[in-house]
């Protein structure tokens, strides 16, 4: 039997989720095996069209209240996550009505489900068992009725979301090979909660950093210290955040853990101002924007605050570094030749180049692998919009086309959409695009909402 402890992000409580594998093809196997089996089974449309896709409520298998509502939040997230990809032609949740609904998962009534056009069912049962639900999630080829996914989920009974971004990510992998992102978190800055700075002149809303899942759901404050909080960004293996705060007067950076709730101050500034941190691809050093030599420079740091050494140097400001993906380069902003602009030069100092040459670019941020683009904001007009520039050819794509002004894109880990902040809506708010510019969603609607960063 294979189990595998998944923990949440948010270090307040793990999710307890275990999970155990069904054999493709199976339909209720008496023994788990030993190890996951070959998926033997994978799910297409016709001539070569997109898979249709079915998720209808889960199946209860008790009455009780919290039962019954954790199978209907199960369905739906589930839908909703495999539709995220556009991977899948997903039916409408509506159009289920005419199908009688499983009791169990041994008699499901494939030849209804073909007739509404459906090449693959995902379906399952949900039991509760004290503070825990047990799910088992099953992905069947509808014409084959056959399983081609299966888990069983053990997890906190008041978190199903959790198993339906888990089996999401999971069939992702299974049927594509793709990476989903349901499971991933998107860290930003926001004023929402009205407070206001003590102990200054100027009358400031304070920021806190705050945390959500990559569809917005679930949002929480991780910081608490009535200050300025600015600019978080996510450690390689999602277990810390690093960002800017004012809470000891000047500038500085901090990094929260997570799962350990605890603080470092690696630089301990002395009247410096530290900015903007990003990490490197394998965690184990920081890039950051500071004052320290009487004017904005890019730095390179360990992330205990050691080994400091100096990127730039040149009269102008530079700042908003991004790693490349190989951790080799680092691209920035920098105003040396009159308007910013973006560049990118070696991890040593060598080789700086120009990459853009527009009225004002700022805020880039390097994709993942295996796409090899860098994602900025760019003046146009009396706003920004987002643009991605393709390092291979130099193309230049615009995302966002003038509602509002749009900034601080930040790439989801599998390079396939971004988070922004734009303010269309009025106030600045977060969105989410794919990365050909299609499928955007709002994420946030209380407050003021920035400087989105994308957990790895």
């Amino acid at each position: 039997m294979t189990r595998t402890n998944l923990l949440g992000l948010w270090g307040l409580a793990a999710a307890g989720v275990t999970l155990m594998a069904i054999a493709p093809g199976a339909q209720a196997p008496q023994q788990p095996p030993q190890q996951p089996p070959a998926i033997s089974l994978t799910i297409t449309g016709e001539s070569g069209a997109l898979p249709h896709y079915a998720v209808p409520d889960f199946i209860p298998l008790s009455n009780d209240a919290e039962t019954v509502a954790a199978a209907k939040t199960i369905g739906e997230v589930l839908f909703a996550d495999l539709a995220f990809e556009r991977e899948f032609e997903m039916i409408p949740r509506d159009t289920y009505a005419s199908i009688p609904p499983a009791r169990s998962l041994s008699a499901i009534p494939f030849d209804r489900w073909r007739e509404l056009g459906a090449d693959g069912l995902v379906i399952g049962t949900v039991q509760k068992q004290g503070d825990s639900l047990r799910v088992d999630v099953r992905l069947f080829g509808v014409k084959q009725q056959q399983a081609a996914f299966g888990r069983e989920y053990v997890a906190q009974a008041s978190n199903p979301r959790f198993i339906a971004h888990t089996a999401s990510d999971e069939i992702f992998q299974s049927q594509l090979a793709l990476r989903g992102v349901a499971r991933t978190k998107i860290a930003f800055v926001s004023d929402r909660d009205g407070e206001r700075l003590v102990g200054t002149v100027e009358s400031r809303v304070v920021k806190e950093v705050y945390l959500c899942d990559y569809d917005g759901a679930n949002q929480r404050r991780l910081t608490v210290n009535r200050t300025l909080n600015i600019n978080p960004t996510w450690s390689p293996d999602g277990r810390s955040i690093a960002y800017t705060s004012y809470r000891r007067g000047v500038p500085d950076i901090f990094i929260s853990n997570i799962f350990q709730g605890t603080i470092e101050n690696p630089l301990h500034s002395r009247g410096e101002e530290n900015f903007l941190p990003v990490w490197s691809p394998d965690g184990t050093k920081i890039a950051f924007q500071s004052n320290r030599d009487g004017h904005a420079e890019i730095y390179v740091m360990s992330r205990d605050g050691s080994g400091i050494r100096r990127l730039t140097n040149n009269p102008a400001n530079d700042g908003t570094p991004t790693w490349s993906p190989t951790g080799r380069q680092i691209a920035f902003t920098s105003d040396r030749a009159g308007a910013p602009q973006i560049y990118v030069v070696d991890a040593d100092g060598l080789n700086l180049r120009l990459l853009t040459h527009e009225s004002y670019c700022d805020r880039p941020t390097w994709s993942p692998a295996p796409y090899n683009e860098i994602a900025y904001a760019s003046r146009t007009g009396s706003g920004f919009d987002v643009k991605v520039l393709d390092l291979a050819s130099g193309e230049i794509r615009q995302l966002t086309f003038g509602e509002g002004s749009n900034e601080s894109p930040a790439y989801a880990p599998n390079g396939r959409h971004l988070v922004f902040s734009s303010t269309r809506s009025g106030r600045r708010q977060l969105y989410t695009i794919d990365r050909t510019g299609r499928d955007v969603r709002q994420l946030t609607k209380v407050g003021n909402n920035q400087t989105p960063d994308w957990s790895k």
